[in-house]
């Protein structure tokens, strides 16, 4: 029951920030709002940690991987996936960014020697056609000679970080470290990341005082960032990365059903066959896990 209220809490939140970032976009520079995004989750980490009397100090000699996680997980990964959705949908990055199962997968092969079991590949292949026919208008509107192209690319760099970000989690994970701890520091380092390569890049430190980026920016911070990661992390320890990252199948399926609710999503007959799968592969990956 535990993991499954993570699993849940997790897919809903992140599932939802999707339709949040598009608000952070246009005036106020990508790098410095996810600056603000993760100053305020790691203020608020810090706060709870103090409320609740949890430890919060991390020693000197694994601190230099909690801000390797913190630079990648909080800000290297979100600065590229604000990049990509400056080129293309929203939905088309959720799509993209739902490879991270198969990343997560390949980089624990790579990094930590676990083997690829052929029923989460099976079950990741299977995910991500399903959320492909979900986007389908985007995925098939492909050309070479257009910007969707980088966004793309993009998009993809940012599967790739946000997957090396989860190896130094499964590193701090296998230390024993506490997750609100470790993530109050992190997210403090990937704030400062992002501070520092936004004046690298000469962009204006600034803050737009409209209730929609004020709103927004509080939900990606608290919800989106602190109790989110928190989760995800936790889910993590639990089931193993590429079973955690299995939730970015599911994120593009809560976007359109809030779609579906605030901006009238007509559902197509591709979108259907899309749930279909994703309900598939999400059985296929995660039964059994309580006996793993």
């Amino acid at each position: 029951m535990q993991i499954f209220v993570l699993y849940a809490t997790v897919v809903l939140i992140w599932g939802s920030t999707w339709a949040a970032i598009p608000f952070q976009l246009g005036v106020v520079a990508e790098e410095v709002s996810v600056a603000w995004r993760f100053a305020l989750g790691s203020m608020s980490l810090f706060i709870f940690a103090r409320l609740t009397a949890r430890q919060i100090r991390i020693p000197l000699e694994h601190y230099g991987m909690v801000v390797l996680q913190g630079a990648l997980m909080f800000s290297a990964n979100y600065l590229f996936t604000y990049y990509a959705i400056n080129y293309v949908t929203s939905g088309l990055v959720a799509v993209i960014f739902s490879l991270i199962v198969v990343s997560n997968a390949f980089f624990e092969r790579l990094f930590f020697g676990r083997p690829l079991e052929a029923r989460l590949i099976a079950a990741s292949i299977i995910g991500v056609t399903g959320v492909a026919f979900m986007f389908w208008p985007e995925v098939t509107s492909f050309s070479l000679g257009d910007s969707s192209v980088f966004g793309r690319f993009l998009a993809l760099v940012a599967v790739i970080l946000a997957s090396i970000g989860n190896m130094a989690a499964i590193v701090n994970t296998n230390r024993h470290l506490p997750v609100v701890s470790v993530n109050a520091h992190g997210m403090a380092w990937g704030a400062l990341t992002s501070l520092a390569i936004s004046m690298v890049l000469g962009k204006e430190i600034d803050f737009l005082f409209r209730s929609e980026y004020i709103l927004s920016l509080l939900y990606l911070a608290i919800f989106g960032s602190a109790v989110a990661f928190g989760c995800y992390l936790a889910l993590l320890r639990k089931i193993g990365s590429a079973r955690a990252a299995y939730t970015a199948v599911l994120f593009p399926l809560v976007a359109l059903l809030v779609s579906t609710l605030v901006e009238d999503y007509e559902w197509t007959l591709p979108a259907v066959i899309g749930i279909a799968f994703i309900v598939a592969g999400n059985w296929l990956a995660l039964t059994n896990i309580e006996r793993k």
